[in-house]
Formats: structure tokens, C-alpha cells, sequence
């Protein structure tokens, strides 16, 4: 099929990384793996910081026109998609143009990655939660990467159109040619956390490790940290210089590399969704060290990949970095856990299939509405 894309929360050509870009990229690469042709249909960014009725409706006129545009490109080239596409809808990233094509076109619609939040139908983000439940009411098939998301839209949607696919990742990018060295030499065990520094949840995650560490001083350990951003300044002083290293920003190319060099990940999670991080430690053989939070469990086999505890507890997140610091068995046996997680549950190929029988299913649908409607 040719696939119409959009993400409306962070198109695929944003300048700053995210696990959301990415996994919007692995979306597509899925897609392409599984036979069909992709073409971004549009990278209009309906996400905004804050809401209000006059921001929404200022967005909602930007979108439809950027719709009207593509339809007549579409009707100039007399080539229309088989099926639109939308990545990650919710109040705050509402989708008009997916809807307005679907609608025009009389082609399936289809969102990967959507999320509900009751208490956003009232205040200043009910008429982005409005559209957003306008755009699942009309979706054809409707995608949820955590049983927590799918909780939610279960409420609105039903079960022929609702499929919970869990998060996946392209194993192949994060190999490497050469063995590298774990640990260091002197038997200190090497941590890594992975995120971008900037105030509000992700400020909040490394509050908490930097209190989860402080009540482990007297273990062998030392902390890695990848990532910026503007609360740089106020989140590095929380942290112990002479055992910890702020090493900015890293290219992906070089963060396979960086995962393989270290023992343990850990990064409490605040309010992720489920953290694209967790994945890509699991894949390069780290177990995993983070806060039990919406989609977090689905990615990472508690007990098994990795260790859990409950969001924002710097004493129970404490206790889980010392259990694996202090029993290399336990270690070695998560990290080979983590690898098989990743290649049995969470894989490129795993995603292909997946999307592929969501894309048949919402055209199946889309065929039968049509045929209920005298074939409209």
C-alpha cells in the first residue's frame, strides 16, 4: 500500500532528538520493511505548550489549509495514498489534516500511538482533546504502544479497532564491530543514564537519581550521563563530580558503543511514556534500573531484563542499583535477559508484521463502513 504519514506531535525532520522522532523514523522504516511505500504527507506541528481556545483555533486553521494544499497536489497528480497515517495524536497535538483527507479522499485512517486524558475535556485544552477524540472517533484502525494508553482509549474505542502494539526498535544500529571493555579495572561498576536536560519531569528524573546515588556513596560506582539541554545548570550540581561524567550530547552513531561500556542503565522515568532509552540499553545488553510508569513494564521484563520501582521513589530505586551492583550474577543474567527481550518482543521485524496487519485490517473496516453506507 502507499502509505500518507504525519506526526503532529514531533515531525520526523524536528531538529531535536527524542525518542518520539525516533520512534516516528522506526514507524516508517517498519512500514517500508513490510513491503509498502511511505510518503510524508505533511511535517505540520499542531503540538503547543499550552493550550487556550484561540491558540487552538489559530492551529486548527493552519492545519486545514496545509490540508486543503495537499488535496490539491494529491487531485494534480492524480495519485492518491491507500491509507493516511498519523503518529502520535492527543490534546495537545490534535490531527486535522489526517481526518480532512481520510474524509475527502474516502480513504482508511489510521493513528499509531495515541493517548486519552479525561481531565483535559474541560480548561484550556478541551477543544485540542475535542479533535483528538474527533480523529479516533473516525480512525479505522487505532494503535496504542502501552496497555496504560490503551486502558484509556478503551473507554471510546472498541475492540475491533483498537490493537496494542508495543514499541520496537531496528536491532541492526545498535551493533557494533568490535568487542568493547565493561567496567573498569578496579572493579568500580560503570552506570549509564541517557536524557535530555530540561526542566519539568526530565528535571525531576535526575533529582531523583541524584537522591537515589547519595544513599549508595559507599558502593563502587560510577555515572555516566548523556544528554543537554537548558536545566544543564541546575542539574549538574545535584550530582558528585569526582564520580560522575557530563558527556552532552551523542551522536547516535556512537551511543551503541557507549550502552556496551557500561554495566547498568538507570533513569527513573518520570512521566515517560515508556522510554525509548530502556529499549536501546536492553538491545546493547544492559539491565535496566527505572521507575515503574505507564508503558515502562511493556518494555522492560521486571525481574527478568530489569528492575522497577514505583515512580519517584529514590529509596526503592536505591535498593534496586545495589542489588545489581553488588551481585555480578544477577547482572550477567539480566543483560542476557535484556538481549532476548529485545530480539523476541521488541524487534524491527516484530514492528513490520504488526503494522503491516493494522494497515490490512483498518482498509478491511474502511471497505465494510463504506459497503454499511450504500458504498460512500
Amino acid at each position: 500500500m502507499k502509505v500518507a504519514f504525519t506526526a503532529p506531535m514531533k515531525p520526523l525532520d524536528h531538529p531535536v532528538p527524542s525518542g518520539d522522532r525516533t520512534m516516528g523514523r522506526l514507524i516508517v522504516r517498519a512500514l517500508e520493511l513490510a513491503g509498502h511505500k511511505v510518503e510524508v504527507a505533511s511535517t505540520f506541528r499542531s503540538w503547543r505548550a499550552e493550550g487556550g481556545e484561540d491558540v487552538t483555533r489559530e492551529v486548527k486553521k493552519l492545519a486545514l489549509t496545509h490540508a486543503q494544499e495537499i488535496s490539491e497536489q494529491w487531485i494534480e497528480r492524480g495519485d492518491v495514498p491507500d491509507v493516511f497515517l498519523t503518529y502520535h495524536l492527543y490534546h495537545k497535538a490534535p490531527d486535522w489534516i489526517g481526518p480532512y483527507l481520510c474524509a475527502k479522499f474516502n480513504i482508511p485512517y489510521v493513528v499509531v500511538e495515541a493517548s486519552r486524558a479525561p481531565k483535559r475535556q474541560s480548561g484550556n485544552w478541551a477543544l485540542g482533546f475535542n479533535a483528538a477524540d474527533a480523529a479516533l472517533a473516525q480512525a479505522d484502525q487505532v494503535v496504542a504502544l502501552t496497555n496504560s494508553d490503551a486502558q484509556c482509549l478503551s473507554q471510546v474505542l472498541s475492540k475491533d479497532v483498537l490493537t496494542v502494539l508495543p514499541p520496537f526498535l531496528e536491532e541492526a544500529r545498535f551493533e557494533i564491530s568490535q568487542s568493547v571493555t565493561k567496567g573498569s579495572a578496579d572493579g568500580t561498576i560503570r552506570l549509564l543514564c541517557a536524557g535530555m536536560m530540561r526542566a519539568g519531569d526530565k528535571q525531576f528524573s535526575y533529582m531523583v537519581l541524584a537522591a537515589a546515588l547519595k544513599q549508595i556513596a559507599d558502593l563502587p560506582w560510577r555515572l555516566t550521563i548523556a544528554g543537554d539541554g537548558p536545566a544543564r545548570a541546575e542539574i549538574e550540581p545535584l550530582f558528585d563530580r569526582k564520580r560522575t561524567e557530563f558527556i552532552g550530547l551523542i551522536p547516535w552513531q556512537e551511543m551503541p558503543r557507549l550502552y556496551r561500556s557500561h554495566e547498568i542503565f538507570v533513569w527513573p522515568a518520570i512521566r515517560e511514556a515508556f522510554g525509548f532509552v530502556f529499549l536501546e540499553a536492553q538491545s546493547c545488553g544492559l539491565p535496566v534500573v527505572g521507575g515503574r510508569v505507564f508503558g515502562v513494564p511493556d518494555i522492560v521484563e521486571e525481574g527478568t531484563s530489569g528492575l522497577l520501582s514505583d515512580e519517584g521513589d529514590a529509596s526503592a530505586l536505591a535498593q534496586n542499583l545495589m542489588s545489581l551492583i553488588k551481585n555480578p550474577h544477577k547482572r550477567e543474567n539480566m543483560a542476557a535477559a535484556a538481549v532476548e527481550n529485545i530480539r523476541k518482543n521488541h524487534s524491527l521485524e516484530a514492528g513490520a508484521r504488526g503494522l503491516d496487519k493494522v494497515l490490512h485490517a483498518a482498509l478491511e473496516r474502511h471497505q465494510f463502513k463504506r459497503k454499511a453506507h450504500g458504498g460512500r
